[in-house]
């Protein structure tokens, strides 16, 4: 049986995050108020890598990432210290997270619930529900960073 309450999350909070994006340009999404470190563009890329790591070890595939993604918009990541011409513009970043919300939908959609309640073989302190949950949660807390830079902005 589906989890829809998973399946609902995934939409409600990408489908948020996407609508934080619209309208933006690449000038917009790359600015960096004083005193912060990071912009609307490394906030909707680092949802991406994030939840595809997380959802990929709740659901036992393979993370995918774009070259240099994981190193530019990971929780390891030093924004400030990537050249301006390596970032990816906001265009391809909204694109790869229509994709991979479509992409994670089916995945999510394809587990049993009993398949979702057991624990992840990378983290055992977890299940595999909780893993897919934390990525979704994280990427929200993003989407918060996204709607204040707009609004600093004024846009």
């Amino acid at each position: 049986m589906t989890d829809s309450s998973l399946l609902l999350l995934l939409e409600e909070v990408r489908g948020k995050t996407l609508k934080r994006l619209e309208g933006l340009t690449d000038t917009q999404a790359r600015w960096v108020p004083a005193g912060l470190h990071n912009s609307i563009l490394w906030h909707a890329g680092h949802a991406y890598v994030v939840v595809e790591a997380l959802a990929a070890r709740g659901l036992g595939l393979e993370p995918g990432f774009p070259e240099g993604w994981f190193q530019m918009f990971s929780w390891e990541s030093r924004p400030a210290e990537v050249s301006p011409a390596s970032w990816p513009s906001l265009a391809e970043v909204v694109a790869r997270l229509h994709e991979q919300k479509d992409r994670l939908h089916a995945a999510i959609a394809a587990q049993s619930t009993s398949d979702l309640n057991q624990p992840c073989a990378a983290r055992p302190d977890q299940s595999n529900r909780y893993e897919i949950l934390h990525g979704l949660h994280d990427e929200a807390c993003h989407s918060g960073e996204i709607w204040l830079l707009r609004k600093l902005q004024q846009i």
